[in-house]
């Protein structure tokens, strides 16, 4: 429901959040900028959750601002930490500057993942597949051994970690390197290897022993949300408001890192698409990235070849669905996403260099 923002009434146990309306990338003179970057906005939508209920209201920076002046204590904190966390800029990851948008590269070494499972099983067609994806563009690749998708089993830790580590070690010292792993042994053995980054599904939730040993290893984390296991995640999911929800895990496990030893400066955040959530989720999810900016971390996207794209086309070839993919990377891109996890590199790279001379460097 949209009411003007005088009718929110925020009581000390509702919970607010703030999406940013962005302007066209590159148009000059926004009051604000995520992260300091590309995406301007001179309005936020402020979203009031109840329970089950949401409400919200635009407006522009300063009747925000005097609105949020009548609050109590606490909620003006809120707005206050939320506004802080949009415009801050964010630090390097892993040496990666957050101040563009960065390709990771998607290199599954499994038989069975959703759209390439076995195409790179063999570690030698692994590591030509990497140097391609660098060659192409990626800043960084994600490299995992275990399927997650729906439906699919868990991998043993010594087969996952004997899958990866020789893709890893051939590969080290030509660029930053992603481990793709929810199990705490995996990641240590992989960076030990050389990998640079842990991106846990499980938001480094599903092993007990995940957050103590990458807050020793002291590398940066990327957090998922998945609600459920890979193999019954997509069993009838359901939430009230997808996105606040969302929100509120992962703000919940930046706040678990960082009570570990993780500074948010290590951390980046992926919403999760098509884990654990239906076409209409996704769709919220995808409208509302900006809001994802408030939690203070650089956010990860992961759109490619997914299923939703297929529900919305009809399209049932997961390597037949690169324009979808496209279309919802450059809607990301719009709303100051900062990395775009991509199967198809060259094509998604060449999207993001016509993107970004018409709506940033040709300003």
């Amino acid at each position: 429901m949209t009411v003007s923002l005088t009718q929110l009434k925020p009581t000390e146990t509702s919970k607010l959040y703030l999406r940013p309306i962005c302007a066209p990338a590159g148009v000059p003179g926004p009051a604000a900028r995520i992260g300091g970057a590309w995406a301007g906005f001179d309005q936020v939508e402020v979203i009031q959750r109840d329970g089950a209920s949401a409400t919200a209201a635009r407006t522009d920076l300063a009747g925000l601002q005097a609105w949020a002046n009548a609050l109590g204590a606490s909620q003006r904190a809120r707005i206050g930490d939320l506004l802080a966390h949009l415009t801050d800029p964010r630090p390097a990851l892993a040496g990666i500057a957050m101040d563009a948008p960065c390709l990771m590269g998607v290199l599954n070494v499994t038989p069975d993942s959703f759209s390439d499972g076995g195409d790179f099983a063999a570690a030698e067609d692994a590591i030509a597949r990497g140097r391609a994806l660098r060659a192409a563009g990626a800043s960084i690749l994600d490299i995992g051994g275990e399927s997650t998708r729906p439906g699919s089993d868990p991998v043993a830790a010594d087969d996952e970690a004997g899958r990866v580590l020789p893709v890893i070690e051939a590969l080290a010292g030509g660029g930053v390197i992603s481990i793709d792993s929810r199990k705490a042994a995996v990641m240590e053995k992989a960076v030990a290897a050389g990998a640079a980054v842990i991106n846990d599904i499980s938001a480094l939730a599903g092993d007990e022993g995940s957050l103590s040993l990458a807050a020793r290893l002291g590398v940066p984390v990327i957090l998922m949300h998945c609600r459920g296991e890979p193999k019954t995640m997509q069993a009838a999911p359901a939430y009230d408001h997808p996105p606040g929800e969302i929100f509120d895990y992962l703000e919940a496990r930046i706040a678990a890192c960082e009570a570990a030893g993780i500074s948010r400066g290590k951390i980046a955040v992926d919403p999760g698409i098509g884990f654990g959530k239906a076409l209409e989720h996704n769709l919220a999810i995808l409208s509302h990235l900006s809001l994802f900016h408030g939690l203070g971390c650089p956010v990860l996207i992961g759109v490619s070849r997914k299923s939703f794209i297929g529900h919305i086309t009809g399209e049932s070839a997961p390597k037949q669905r690169l324009p979808g993919s496209l279309a919802a990377m450059l809607a990301g891109l719009g709303q100051g996403v900062q990395m775009v996890r991509a199967h198809d590199i060259a094509e998604t790279a060449q999207a993001l260099a016509v993107w970004r001379a018409i709506h940033v460097d040709g300003i």
